[in-house]
């Protein structure tokens, strides 16, 4: 079911979604400084185009300097990228069919405004992220 579930998500909106984090990694990447965040707008790129069956959790290493990137990540392209996940997931919960996509992309909301100190795993593996 998580495979038909990405393709249609992938065909309705993950690929301009990826899109979206891939343009602003690449801004990210531009200067030095910034390269983390570059990074971190790469790893939700792939997210955005594959999220079923995966999920985001804390990581146990996450500190302060993540705090701190992740308020200037709200400034600089959070907010954006949030804001196209809110638009896209409301066009998809016109239809039956959508809902599920568009709970996927409500979903993505706080990770793409707070992506520093997470991770990506798959959902079987939720427990295993935290050293447990």
């Amino acid at each position: 079911m998580k495979t038909l579930l990405n393709i249609i998500w992938l065909v309705l909106a993950g690929f301009w979604l990826a899109l979206g984090y891939v343009l602003a990694g690449i801004i990210c990447c531009v200067l030095i400084i910034t390269i983390p965040f570059g990074i971190a707008s790469f790893r939700m790129a792939s997210y955005a185009l594959w999220p079923f069956g995966r999920t985001v959790v804390d990581k146990p290493t996450a500190g302060a300097f993540s705090v701190i990137g992740n308020i200037i990540w709200l400034i600089v392209a959070g907010w954006w990228l949030a804001l196209t996940h809110i638009i896209t997931g409301i066009a998809e919960a016109i239809t039956i069919v959508g809902i599920p996509l568009a709970l996927a992309n409500w979903k993505m909301v706080p990770i793409s405004l707070f992506p520093l100190g997470k991770q990506i795993v798959p959902s079987d593996r939720m427990m295993a992220a935290y050293g447990q």
